[in-house]
Parts: C-alpha cells; sequence; structure tokens
C-alpha cells in the first residue's frame, strides 16, 4: 500500500528489513523483562504456573487482535503456509516433538534463548548457532530429503483453520481467548509480565498487518510474514555466510532486533551477564537439544513463537497440531531429565 502512494527512498526489501528489526527490538525488550517462554510453564518448576500466565496472555492478544484485523478485511492470511488443509501431520507430530524435546534439553525455546543472546548467555549463543545450522540443513541443505519424505505423507482435514467452522472467525477466536484469559486469571503472572505479554501480542499482529497490507508491492511481492525464530536464524545465517549474493530481509532484522532489544533491556536493568558451559555432558546436552530445535521447528513449521504464537493467532489447524506435539515433547524429556541425577533438571 505505501509503494503505491508514496515514493519511497527503499524498497520492499528493505522495507521488510526496517520493520523486522523495529518488530524485533519491541521483541526483545518485552520478552527481555517479562522472562516469555512458554518451556518455563511447562516443564516442572516454582514459575510455572505465573510462566505458563504470561504466556497464555501474549497468546489471547495475539488471537483476539490478528482476528479482528482478518475480520475487518485488513489482512488476508488465507495464502500463508501454515494456511493449509493437506497437512503433512508426520513431519508436524514428529517435528514438534523434537523441538519440545530440544528446548526442554536446552532449557529455554528459540525464542528464550535469542533474548537470552543479547544479554550476554555463551550457552544461548552456542546452542542458536547449531540451532540456525540445522535449521538451515533442514530446509535446504544435507537434512532437506528426510524434510521432503516425512513431508510427504500428508492428510486432508478438510479445514485449513478454526475460522472455516460453523461460526466464523469471530466465535471460535472469542472462545480460545475466553479460555485464555481464564487461564490468566488462574495461573496469576506478575502485571508487569502480562503487560509485556500483551505487547509481544500486538507485535505479532503488526507483523501480520504490515506485511500484508501495508508494505505489500504488487511489482514485488512479499510472502506475508510475522514473528517467527527458525526461519528467521536460518536466513540470518544464510545472509550471514553469502551477503554479497542476496539482500538482508524480513529474518535478519528480527533476529538482529531482538539481539539487541534484549542488550538494551538487560543494560538497563543491570541483567547483562557472561554464562558459560559448566563442563563436557552440559555442553554435548546443549548443542544436542539445539540440533533437535533446529530440525523439529523446521519440520513442524515454526518454533513456540512461530507456529504457536503466530500461527495459532491465525486459528491455523497446522499451528495448533504443532502446538500441542512441542508441548507434549517438553513434558516427556523434563520428565526424562529429571529421573536423570547426570543431567541438570530444568528450571
Amino acid at each position: 500500500m505505501l509503494f503505491e502512494l508514496y515514493d519511497l527512498p527503499f524498497d520492499a526489501q528493505g522495507a521488510r528489513l526496517l520493520l523486522g528489526l523495529v518488530m524485533g527490538l519491541v521483541f526483545g525488550v518485552a520478552a527481555q523483562v517479562s522472562r516469555f517462554c512458554l518451556r518455563r510453564g511447562l516443564v516442572s518448576g516454582p514459575t510455572r504456573a505465573p510462566a505458563l500466565g504470561t504466556w497464555a496472555a501474549a497468546l489471547a492478544t495475539a488471537i483476539a487482535a490478528t482476528s479482528l484485523a482478518v475480520w475487518a478485511g485488513f489482512v488476508d492470511l488465507s495464502g500463508h503456509r501454515l494456511m493449509t488443509a493437506d497437512l503433512p501431520l508426520l513431519a508436524i507430530v514428529l517435528g514438534g516433538l523434537a523441538f519440545g524435546i530440544g528446548m526442554t534439553m536446552t532449557r529455554g525455546c528459540a525464542s528464550r534463548l535469542t533474548v537470552l543472546s543479547g544479554t550476554g548467555n555463551l550457552r544461548a549463543i552456542t546452542v542458536m548457532l547449531v540451532f540456525a545450522v540445522v535449521a538451515h540443513a533442514t530446509l535446504k541443505g544435507v537434512f532437506a530429503p528426510v524434510r521432503v519424505a516425512l513431508g510427504s505423507v500428508s492428510t486432508d482435514l478438510g479445514i485449513a483453520s478454526l475460522a472455516e467452522l460453523p461460526g466464523g472467525i469471530l466465535t471460535w477466536a472469542a472462545l480460545l481467548v475466553a479460555g485464555l484469559v481464564a487461564a490468566v486469571v488462574v495461573l496469576k503472572p506478575r502485571p508487569l509480565h502480562v503487560a509485556m505479554a500483551v505487547l509481544i501480542g500486538l507485535v505479532v499482529t503488526s507483523g501480520w498487518i504490515t506485511t500484508g497490507w501495508l508494505l505489500l508491492d504488487d511489482f514485488d511481492p512479499q510472502p506475508i510474514d510475522s514473528m517467527s525464530f527458525t526461519a528467521t536464524w536460518a536466513d540470518a545465517l544464510f545472509w550471514t555466510v553469502a551477503s554479497s549474493s542476496i539482500p538482508a530481509g524480513f529474518g535478519l532484522g528480527v533476529v538482529g532486533g531482538v539481539l539487541g532489544g534484549a542488550f538494551l533491556s538487560a543494560l538497563a536493568r543491570r541483567e547483562l551477564a557472561f554464562v558459560s558451559f559448566t563442563d563436557a555432558p552440559q555442553t554435548l546436552r546443549y548443542m544436542a537439544g539445539g540440533a533437535l530445535m533446529g530440525f523439529g521447528g523446521v519440520l513442524a513449521g515454526g518454533c513456540t513463537v512461530g507456529a504457536g504464537l503466530s500461527g495459532v493467532s491465525m486459528l491455523s489447524v497446522a499451528a495448533i497440531i504443532a502446538l500441542m506435539a512441542i508441548a507434549a515433547g517438553a513434558l516427556l524429556a523434563d520428565r526424562a531429565l529429571n529421573r536423570m541425577p547426570v543431567m541438570q533438571p530444568a528450571e
């Protein structure tokens, strides 16, 4: 839309880079303040209930705002890759389980570890580098044949979104939001964390509206995007090693913005700190978990943010299944790790 009304000094790709940077900055600050992470809300520990409540607040906001935007005609998400009725169920379920297991092994989902990377956590930086390499290898490299083979096993569910069921988008969005709000009330997260979660949910919706409407350019079509970390880290890695061949895009902006936002927030809150591995077994565990997240995130169609937050905000059936598989994998891994005394239990 902007490109039709104004003669801007940059093209659609440059605008998406700036958009990703701004979205990432806001997400990085909000996530660092609230310690936003689905894993913390699933695994055993004293912060489990409020952490899950914080995540539920973000999802409720994203669903409500995105559904209203779609209903009002601001954006059409029907062409998004997660909006398909012919689902690669095997890949989604196996990928979700792998991602959930991996994020428990590394004590953080991809979004949380990206935030921690910006605060000086060397463990998180190492994991995310492994994550990005394996994700890119699964998309376009040595693991791509496995992805294609698993993705070929598909099932036609007849619907791509809950909005296609009787009652329509507003009815199903209202039901989901009501349930999530009730969960927030019961789980009692801190008010500041709820405010940050609402901001994160609005960032997701702003991504859909901006890439799907405001920055739409008929002469240079670009995919509709919002917050995610699997494809964005893979894109950032690809640009890093081949910047002379490909332009910087949305994914690089998101990763750079989240790192920068987390750093600034941690600096202001005096929470910058170098944290490293304690021994070789811990290093192996974290790297294996990062690899599982990279592989699983691609197969599932996204991480806890890409599929779980952004995908479910569209009421995508594929995203809902992926989120359920990720949660199941995390719970199974948490139970297994807590039974192994040589492993450091999840916090």
